[in-house]
């Protein structure tokens, strides 16, 4: 089977599987990491089929969308053995989709990806950050019931993964300062970087807006 055809059988897998999210991580979000991720591997010359794949496949096993991602982890490598892709490329697969999250970040030793990971890490995080950023950031709060803002409830900080997936005290504004506005200089790529720069800049200008609103209100 060729590449082009992997791919397109890839693209269906993940459409069917991300289809009916709605936390901010359907298949729209899919289509935009990946043409991100087409963009980056361009520029910075990886494997195409890896990093294609790397980004259709990123929140299929996602343990924060998914009730068991060990189970989806089995079904995704056992698809992508069936369409033909070697032992060798669907390790380096699940090595990234299993890995880029920022929730990694937050261990000790945070995992350490190849450039084909880098590019589709990057194209992730920039889905995360300015005016789209801001929409998902939004919407996966009301999906999961988040409070809008409390004052009196201040960003955390030194996180470990469960800590951070705990919402019980979590806001959406606090989301930003937790996590969103870090992703700029957790950047890999230099296009990515750039890129980044001005998305971090519209969302603190969402922010002052919003804050100055608040106080308005009061």
């Amino acid at each position: 089977m060729n590449t082009a055809e992997q791919i397109k059988q890839i693209r269906q897998f993940s459409y069917k599987k991300m289809v009916t999210d709605h936390t901010g991580h359907n298949f729209d979000h899919i289509e935009r990491v990946v043409k991100m991720a087409t963009r980056l591997s361009k520029e910075e010359k990886t494997d195409k089929l890896i990093t294609l794949a790397a980004a259709y496949l990123h929140d299929v096993a996602d343990d924060k969308l998914v009730d068991d991602p060990a189970e989806l982890e089995i079904e995704i490598k056992n698809f992508l053995k069936s369409i033909e892709l070697t032992d060798d490329q669907i390790d380096e697969i699940m090595y990234i989709t299993h890995n880029l999250s920022f929730s990694k970040s937050l261990s000790k030793n945070p995992p350490k990806l190849s450039l084909a990971g880098q590019v589709v890490q990057d194209s992730d995080r920039l889905d995360a950050i300015g005016a789209i950023g801001i929409t998902r950031a939004i919407y996966y709060g009301g999906a999961n019931a988040e409070t809008i803002y409390d004052p009196s409830i201040a960003p955390r900080e030194k996180m470990n993964k469960a800590e951070y997936r705990n919402l019980d005290n979590e806001t959406i504004i606090n989301h930003f300062y937790e996590k969103l506005l870090k992703l700029t200089s957790m950047m890999n790529t230099p296009t990515a970087k750039n890129i980044a720069l001005h998305r971090q800049q519209f969302m603190y200008e969402f922010l002052n807006e919003f804050q100055s609103e608040w106080l308005s209100e009061i």
